[in-house]
């Protein structure tokens, strides 16, 4: 065990936990934040995407360790109310069916528009290959993140 000081969505903390343990478990068992998914364990699938210094990260295998002093953002902290410009275009596509990847789609799309607000149907398609969505709405991810482009 040892302190880890954390900033998570703005707020800084510390935790006194393993090194080792994956992002993704210390947001959901030990911060309350279960809006990022366990998928596959991999890193293959993104459904625990999260953002660390502005980059979209897969959080299941990335030890608290890597996480230390740096800026962590998940789904909740993304936007207070929703209205994050890709949130508002996933509802207006009706991206979601499922919607057990969303989370990780979300958050792999606002950081592929703050990086590159206005990204072609290629670096759309590269950014995002690799997110899984078991319902196969991936026209109408495209469609959205252009909409948020857009916005």
């Amino acid at each position: 065990m040892a302190a880890i000081n954390l900033n998570i969505n703005g707020k800084k903390q510390v935790l006194d936990i393993d090194p080792k343990t994956p992002v993704l478990w210390v947001l959901r068992d030990h911060l309350n934040l279960v809006g990022t998914k366990f998928g596959c364990g991999v890193a293959q699938c993104g459904a625990c995407t999260i953002h660390v210094n502005g980059n979209a990260v897969r959080s299941c295998i990335l030890p608290v360790s890597q996480i230390e002093n740096k800026e962590v953002i998940t789904i909740e902290g993304l936007s207070e109310d929703g209205d994050h410009p890709v949130q508002k275009a996933w509802l207006e596509h009706d991206v979601a069916q499922c919607g057990y990847c969303q989370t990780g789609q979300i958050m792999t799309a606002a950081a592929l528009l703050k990086s590159n607000p206005s990204p072609s149907d290629e670096d759309i398609e590269n950014t995002m290959n690799g997110n899984i969505c078991r319902c196969a709405t991936y026209l109408r991810i495209k469609a959205a993140i252009k909409t948020a482009a857009n916005s």
